[in-house]
Parts: structure tokens; C-alpha cells; sequence
């Protein structure tokens, strides 16, 4: 299933104060159990993010996220923010929420969320690949008005 992210408010925020650096940063993507309740308008920073996911194959923080690229279409005045697939192999784990987050900051408390993904419902992996497939037209499409 591909899936589009959902920029956290606090994100645009968080870039142009200089916290976030698509192309530069060390971001990552952590899974969480439906425990979590993501709030766009508040949550700003890992600290806020609960309910981690766990298991086999699982590494707590998540993985990294590969081939960050960013790419402006003048004609349409969109801006894509995008990515290779993110996988975790021979992995034992329960998710309903993957969240993006810069993992370059020292702490908790100053690493930015940049977007998260709501997969409908529970997505279990037993002994197997637990597979994020970002939509094919981009991770994040921002449109300047």
C-alpha cells in the first residue's frame, strides 16, 4: 500500500528556524503503536511522539530515511519532498503510525517532527518485511498559492 505522509504544523516552523534540513540532516522514521495520537498543531519535537513500536527486527529511534531528495515543479508551484522506500527485514513488529522525524539534534526534546503516516488500521509483520511505500508522486508535495 503507498502511503503520503501529513506534514505536522509545527514542521514549517521548525524549517525555517533552521531545525531541518531535508538534504543534509540524519532523518529517520520511527513506527508506533495505536496508542500514539498524532496532533498536527502541537506536537513539534521527538519528546511528544509515545508508543513506540517494538520487536524483532526493530531498532528503537526506527530507520533511517534513504534518498531524501527535494524537487520544485515551476508549472504546478509544488514542492516535493521524497524518498526511497523504508523497510525492516525478518521483523516481528506492530504499527499504525510511522513518524519522520531529524534525529541530528542531541535529545529528545530538540529533534524535530517533520511528518507522520496514519496506516488505517494495525499493520503487523511476523518473521517477515515490514515494508513503507511512499506514494510515487512524493513523500510531502507542498503547493506555493
Amino acid at each position: 500500500m503507498a502511503v503520503t505522509a501529513k506534514l505536522y504544523g509545527k514542521a514549517l516552523q521548525s524549517a525555517f528556524n533552521g531545525e531541518i534540513n531535508w538534504l543534509s540532516n540524519a532523518l529517520k522514521v520511527m513506527l508506533c503503536t495505536s496508542a500514539y495520537t498524532p496532533d498536527q498543531d502541537t506536537h513539534q519535537y521527538k519528546s511528544s511522539v509515545t508508543n513506540e513500536a517494538s520487536g524483532t527486527g526493530y531498532t528503537a529511534g526506527g530507520a533511517a530515511l534513504a534518498t531524501p531528495t527535494v524537487n520544485y515543479t515551476a508549472g504546478t508551484n509544488t514542492l516535493v519532498l521524497d524518498a526511497e522506500d523504508t523497510a525492516w527485514t525478518g521483523s516481528t513488529i506492530t504499527a499504525r503510525y510511522a513518524v519522520i522525524y531529524n534525529s541530528s539534534p542531541g535529545t529528545d526534546a530538540t529533534r524535530p517532527l517533520i511528518a507522520y503516516v496514519d496506516f488505517g488500521a494495525d499493520v503487523s509483520t511476523t518473521a517477515g518485511t515490514f515494508t513503507i511505500t511512499w506514494d510515487a508522486a512524493g513523500l510531502v508535495t507542498l503547493t506555493a498559492a
